[in-house]
């Protein structure tokens, strides 16, 4: 186990309202945000995350993506904030002065952005 890692769980034990995967997660939003800007270590804004953690949810997860992202405690975008400022606090990700939580405040409804982009998917599946 890494540094990062230790201090992942160790932030998940402080914090009981979100698993270690949802801050994994956040990291790997995080890096997709990045790679698909072109690379390099520049700052990324609430609103992005927000929209590279929703493609890569629905990506990964399909049907299950509202159900496993609520298993790890993450039920609105403010979570992702409250997550991230985690993160910041201690010392795993760098926040400019302009940061702050409300920048994940309702940035999208979970029901509409999972169970809703599946809806016609789910209705034209054959029984």
């Amino acid at each position: 186990m890494d540094d990062k890692d230790r201090i992942i769980r160790e932030i998940a034990r402080r914090d009981p309202r979100y698993r270690a995967e949802a801050y994994e997660f956040v990291f790997e939003a995080l890096d997709e945000t990045l790679r698909q800007r072109g690379g390099g270590a520049r700052h990324v804004t609430g609103p992005e995350i927000m929209e590279c953690a929703r493609r890569l949810a629905t990506d990964r997860f399909g049907f299950l993506a509202r159900t496993v992202l609520n298993a790890w405690g993450v039920h609105r975008t403010d979570d992702f904030g409250e997550i991230v400022f985690n993160l910041i606090e201690a010392d795993l990700l760098q926040k400019t002065a302009s940061d702050r939580r409300e920048d994940f405040a309702d940035l999208f409804d979970f029901v509409e952005a999972f169970d809703h982009a599946f809806g016609d998917a789910i209705q034209t599946v054959p029984i």
